[in-house]
């Protein structure tokens, strides 16, 4: 559509209240809200839909980055990391990629500052232990899940004794606790109306089979502060050490990925082009049946976090 205007107006900043209004939004859902817009400016010059192109939609991004960029915010896009339908098989290997969502994010700021406007340091406590447990606990070599069934979730309610690390990242056996994850317990009953909360506010994803997972919008607002906080950098004074990479990024987009293929509709690794063997998955699709049967339930009482019966899965 000819006509868009690069200057900063009323029509970007009512396009920037929709991006307010919403945790995240596709293209395909920015269309009908420009169109709006753009009709409201000249009511003689009626905008349909489909008249909005990917371009215009690019441009008023562009505009709008522009002008956020002094107030340290940004207007993101990612792929959503959950692209295969719930109920699909391991053969399923055929599938079109989500499209990409759009979201309006803090790019400065401590990476839970938005949460704690409205939560309390004990519910951002808890948050932070979910945050532990996807990246730590249930993300080892063997089971990359990076993600929490909802028994999972509540068993975290209880505070776990401090353990304060030197570096601020996490520590090579799998279940250390990023400083000031302890805070205090929250009652169960507390944690599932913070589990809840989270999903409805769009820092969650709970998929069909009822796991927990980081959203888009979450992906997008805290991917610095999770790569800083559970990398561990290759210490050059030990020969050998390789470093710990439990938040990966996908080699084809260069964002971070928390299942398999989410996008690649070839089963190819992007880099070196070999051939997925389909024997292992990143997601919940790693947990696989006989691995959730065999996960404790129970809280070991010296660190309140929960254990896998599998000592092979610790690192």
């Amino acid at each position: 559509m000819a006509d868009i205007e690069s200057a900063y107006n009323n029509s970007h900043r009512a396009f920037l209240q929709a991006f307010l209004a919403r945790s995240v939004m596709t293209f395909e859902e920015a269309q009908p809200i420009l169109a709006v817009i753009l009709s409201a400016r000249d009511e003689n010059r009626p905008i349909s839909a489909a008249d909005i192109t990917e371009a215009d939609f690019q441009t008023y991004i562009s505009v709008l980055n522009a002008s956020l960029s002094p107030l340290d915010l940004e207007i993101r896009s990612t792929r959503p990391q959950t692209t295969l339908p719930s109920s699909s098989s391991d053969q399923d290997t055929h599938h079109e990629p989500a499209p990409l969502v759009w979201a309006l994010v803090n790019t400065t700021s401590d990476a839970l500052t938005q949460l704690a406007t409205t939560h309390t340091p004990d519910e951002i406590a808890y948050v932070k232990r979910l945050l532990d447990a996807m990246f730590e606990t249930y993300n080892t070599r063997r089971a990359e899940i990076m993600a929490l069934t909802g028994m999972q979730a509540l068993q975290l309610h209880k505070r776990a004794p401090a353990r304060n690390r030197d570096s601020g990242v996490g520590g090579g056996d799998g279940d250390g606790e990023t400083q000031g994850s302890a805070g205090a317990s929250l009652t169960m009953a507390q944690a599932q109306k913070v589990l809840d909360d989270l999903v409805e506010e769009g820092w969650f994803d709970k998929s069909a089979r009822g796991y927990l997972s980081l959203s888009p919008r979450a992906l997008m607002e805290l991917r610095g502060w999770l790569i800083e906080t559970y990398n561990e950098p290759a210490n050059p004074d030990e020969s050998g050490d390789e470093g710990v990479e439990r938040v990966k990024m996908c080699e084809a987009c260069r964002e971070i990925v928390t299942v398999f293929f989410r996008a690649l509709p070839d089963r190819k690794c992007p880099v070196c082009k070999a051939e997925w063997t389909e024997q292992n998955f990143v997601g919940e699709r790693a947990a696989k049946p006989q691995n959730r049967n065999r996960t404790s339930t129970a809280t070991a009482a010296s660190s309140g976090r929960m254990t896998m019966v599998d000592a092979d899965d610790s690192e």
